[in-house]
């Protein structure tokens, strides 16, 4: 979407109606501004439910991964784990996959290998322990295997980072 355009939702429940208009972020966050209102269960139902947006993820993870014209790459001057900048690599993954840019927000050993610049034998380690935690699935198909971050994984790696600024 570019930035001219707007989007325009209208809402009803029960009694209450009302019109929103602007860019698909101000209509998202008003969306939900009233929806956490007028819904009392939506609160908790927010504090049960684990899920992030590429809104979200741009907000978390922005200051470390950017999408650059040679693909996703985590760039940053901090001194990371090679755990965590394996981790950042799977995010920048799967928010190039969220825009449409790319498949299956998905990637293989070799191509961690090209875009981090880290050891073979290391991202082979820490992919492993990634894993076995539960934050970083694999999947094996015809055409090779490949490793993408899941929801669990996501959180676990918000929390590893300094809070954002």
């Amino acid at each position: 979407m570019s930035a001219e355009q707007k989007m325009k939702v209208h809402l009803k429940l029960d009694s209450f109606e009302t019109d929103i208009e602007g860019s698909p972020e101000e209509v998202a966050l008003e969306v939900n501004r009233i929806a956490s209102q007028l819904l009392p269960t939506f609160n908790i139902a927010r504090k049960v439910f684990l899920n992030f947006s590429l809104s979200d993820l741009i907000n978390k993870f922005g200051d470390f991964v950017k999408i650059t014209p040679e693909g996703p790459r985590v760039v940053t001057d901090k001194p990371l784990s090679d755990k965590i900048m394996i981790a950042l690599q799977l995010v920048a993954v799967k928010m190039h996959a969220e825009t449409g840019k790319q498949g299956a927000g998905r990637t293989t050993l070799q191509e961690l290998e090209r875009t981090t610049g880290l050891n073979p034998k290391s991202i082979s380690s820490r992919l492993s322990e990634l894993v076995k935690a539960g934050y970083v699935e694999r999947v094996v198909v015809e055409d090779g295997t490949f490793y993408f971050i899941n929801t669990v994984g996501i959180d676990w790696l918000a929390k590893q980072l300094p809070p954002h600024k």
